[in-house]
């Protein structure tokens, strides 16, 4: 290791360690430890420019140990990314600071990715290598390579004890994955202590099953053997690679090794201990050598000539394939979906009885012809979800081009991998399976919304209509759940005109993941359903009267026997509204006029209608009003049988709004 070299390793521990300190609160461990990989990483084999944090070729990194921040905002800092300070590492973990205490997506530049949840960065990796290694099937010709970048993830002994690491990475060496490179900062130590206590296994043993080529560092401090080994990964493109780095947490501190390194401040006396071990002044916080500034800029230049090369060539590609160009920057265009709210052909439907996630299939196969960059699949689901792309190939070892995804059995990793699709850039994704199942989705589901990520969820088979598979596939509590959840738009759909409405949102979005929740029975279409789904809650069948006598609110399904119940009481004098309400996310951003002419405060009689638990339908009905909604689980029976049992029928709802009156 050179002089300079070893200042540079060492600045980064030693920012780390401050940050850690001044903050009183951290993890110190990880940038100890894994500093001296992160630095050969980023300094001599990642294609970057910091002058340019967007640039579309460039390698990807995501530290999937989010914990280990302090290391990454080092980097960050030292490479000049975004002009993140020493004040910025000084304020580590501070309100309103850029170097929050995991790293944030979109709030600190040359962060790739939201990590924390220990293996969720995993999963985002693999999701952006299928990325990469579609767009290249897709755009590459001949002598132009205009995707070819690679991805990096790092993580230590948590992120492999994880689950969501081996069902994500069991896909990437079922895909043959060999842009994607995993960095295993192996110090056997966790919070409790050594991890021999719960972990034994022979984790690159395991990644050898998966079909990863497995290299080893023995010495994590040792920067030739770990250029070395990220070279070896680097060339072998057949296959993803695994690259276990054995280091020692805490290094250089008098914490070396111990547990108690991993999450908390290394204390001041030690601090001042890991600076005179290595060479630094130890009346100095923050203090970085100027050969260190130096030195950076220097590397930074080649990541200059890297994408100036890179746009000379996307410049004679353009000229000579006008035609990939065009897809390229329609692929690429966020604003792409936003002209099919005029497009008849994209709003026509068969008027027929049918299921909502029929409807959505149907509406699927229209978005793939009008959005390039639209992709997906399920966790082994797509014949009940209806979520087949027709003629477009599956996603596979053999064929990348493919854009129907298969994720297999596993809904964790599919939602982790769908982030990463998602902030690859050039891709629309979708992810689907039951809606029960959107427990499982659940945690990876919560980064989409943390990140701004307009991924789609396509959750069937939405109560307990589905019937005969009994409570354990039947969801009760997940709308609830999912409705919860800041910045998510949950959508379940009554017919056609609201189906394709949940996708034209879900298509258009910005910053806000959405879950289109759909029925697996059949729904009739009602004349009254239109495009005003896009706000949430609208009338569908008004009252004769200005102002009714009673509201009915109700979503998807429901929406029939609130229908049919309205009807009813019309016979006893009783004249009601009923509101469809797809989307109480949507409903709520509305203006207070606006949903002052769905619901009007004066009309206190009302009834909410859905076959799911009730919580959140309060704020609707208030005081005076009350809910048909589930009281506990399902039962294993025919769907119509299920509904007369739990009271969805149209009886029981008249007799509720009579209860109001």
């Amino acid at each position: 290791m050179s002089n300079i070299d070893t200042l540079s390793v060492n600045s980064l521990r030693v920012l780390a360690a401050d940050a850690v300190q001044k903050a009183n609160s951290g993890h110190p461990g990880l940038p100890l430890g894994a500093a001296a990989m992160a630095y050969e990483l980023w300094a001599n084999h990642m294609n970057h420019n910091p002058g340019n944090p967007d640039w579309v070729n460039r390698d990807r990194f995501i530290l999937s140990g989010g914990h280990g921040s302090a290391m990454l905002y080092s980097l960050l800092h030292l490479f000049g990314y975004g002009n993140l300070s020493i004040k910025d590492l000084a304020s580590f973990r501070q309100l309103d600071s850029l170097t929050p205490g995991h790293p944030e997506y979109r709030h600190t530049v040359g962060v790739e990715a939201t990590t924390g949840p220990l293996g969720a960065g995993m999963a985002m990796a693999v999701g952006m290598a299928m990325a990469e290694a579609h767009l290249a099937a897709k755009f590459n010709k001949e002598g132009f390579p205009v995707v070819d970048h690679y991805t990096f993830a790092l993580g230590g002994d948590g992120c492999m004890m994880e689950g969501i690491t081996y069902e994500a990475m069991s896909l990437a060496g079922t895909l043959g994955l060999g842009k994607l490179v995993v960095l295993y900062d192996s110090n056997k130590i966790s919070i409790e202590g050594d991890t021999d206590i719960a972990f034994r296994e022979d984790v690159s043993k395991r990644f050898e099953a998966f079909g990863f080529q497995t290299l080893v560092v023995e010495d994590g401090n040792n920067l030739q053997e770990i250029a070395a080994a990220i070279e070896a990964a680097k060339a072998d493109t057949t296959r993803p690679s695994f690259i276990t780095v054995k280091t020692k947490i805490g290094f250089g501190s008098p914490r070396e090794g111990m547990a108690s390194a991993h999450g908390e401040p290394l204390g001041a006396d030690n601090v001042r201990l890991l600076k005179e071990k290595l060479g630094f002044p130890v009346d100095k916080d923050f203090y970085v050598p100027e050969e260190v500034y130096r030195h950076m800029e220097e590397l930074n230049k080649k990541g200059e000539e890297a994408e100036n090369k890179w746009n000379q060539m996307f410049e004679s590609y353009s000229k000579a394939y006008p035609e990939l160009k065009d897809l390229w920057d329609k692929c690429h265009d966020e604003n792409i979906g936003e002209e099919l709210l005029e497009n008849q052909d994209f709003w026509a439907f068969p008027d027929k009885a049918d299921a909502t996630r029929n409807l959505s299939g149907m509406v699927i196969n229209r978005i793939k012809d009008l959005v390039p960059g639209f992709i997906g699949g399920s966790a082994d689901l797509s014949p009940s979800t209806k979520t087949y792309m027709k003629d477009e190939g599956d996603f596979s070892k053999e064929d990348y081009a493919g854009r129907n995804l298969h994720f297999g059995v596993r809904e964790l990793a599919m939602a982790g991998i769908g982030n990463g699709l998602a902030l690859h850039g050039g891709l629309r994704a979708f992810v689907s399976t039951f809606f029960v199942f959107s427990d499982y989705v659940k945690p990876m589901a919560r980064l989409s919304s943390l990140m701004g990520l307009p991924l789609t969820f396509v959750l069937t088979h939405d109560s307990i209509g589905v019937g005969e598979d009994g409570p354990t596939h039947e969801p009760i509590e997940q709308l609830a759940m999912l409705r919860a959840m800041p910045n998510f738009t949950v959508f379940r759909p009554a017919d056609a005109t609201e189906t394709i409405a949940g996708w034209y949102y879900a298509i258009t979005s910005k910053r806000t993941p959405t879950a289109l929740v759909l029925t697996r029975q059949n729904l009739p279409q009602y004349a009254g359903s239109s495009k005003d789904a896009l706000k949430g809650g609208y009338v569908i069948a008004p009252s004769e009267k200005e102002v009714p006598d009673a509201i009915i609110m109700a979503s998807g399904s429901e929406v029939e026997v609130s229908v049919l119940a309205k009807e009813e009481l019309k016979k006893e004098g009783i004249d009601v509204r009923v509101v469809s309400m797809p989307s109480t996310d949507l409903f709520d951003l509305q203006s207070n006029e606006y949903k002052e002419s769905v619901l009007p405060k004066s009309v206190r009689a009302r009834v909410a209608v859905e076959a799911a638990a009730g919580f959140g339908w309060g704020k609707y009905v208030g005081l005076d009003g009350t809910t048909v909604t589930m009281k506990g689980f399902g039962a294993s029976a025919p769907a119509g049988e299920l509904f007369k049992k739990f009271g969805f029928t149209t009886e029981n709802v008249v007799a509720a709004v009579k209860s109001v009156l």
